[in-house]
């Protein structure tokens, strides 16, 4: 979508500051498994107390061990169904629920059927610095640190 702002300059509809972005502007994210989008924050919209984003699973994939010092997270499966392990807990959310996760859970997200599964996640507050935000706990190649 194309808008042409006060000032005549063209770009993606903003108005007052706030911003429309596409999942599809954002690159995935695949350092921890699956197909992460982080599609509004500091960086995308200029957010200060938060941030959302996708979660893409095939089937197989898994989103390696972590937790957050600083966020709570709120996990939404909107298609498919998503294994969670919490604090080393498995945990199942279908499609059309979600999942509280309290700062300092452990958690770990698999796909183990034979569907994609699509979530949407929030996370706040933010961490003083994006690299506090996240510490992981195992490897990619599923190796759990001590």
């Amino acid at each position: 979508m194309t808008a042409t702002t006060p000032n005549g300059a063209t770009g993606k509809a903003k108005a007052a500051g706030h911003r429309i972005v596409a999942r599809d502007d954002v690159p995935p994210n695949r350092r921890r498994g699956g197909d992460i989008r982080t599609v509004l924050s500091p960086a995308t919209a200029g957010a200060t107390t938060g941030f959302m984003g996708t979660l893409s699973l095939e089937p197989g994939e898994v989103v390696t061990e972590h937790w957050h010092p600083y966020s709570e997270e709120f996990l939404f499966c909107v298609r498919g169904t998503i294994t969670l392990r919490l604090n080393g807990e498995p945990r199942t959310l279908h499609a059309d629920e979600g999942v509280h996760i309290p700062i300092g859970v452990r958690h770990r997200l698999m796909n183990e059927t034979g569907d994609t599964a699509f979530a949407v996640f929030s996370l706040s507050p933010l961490a003083p610095r994006p690299e506090l935000g996240h510490v992981d706990t195992e490897q990619p190649s599923g190796e759990v640190k001590g």
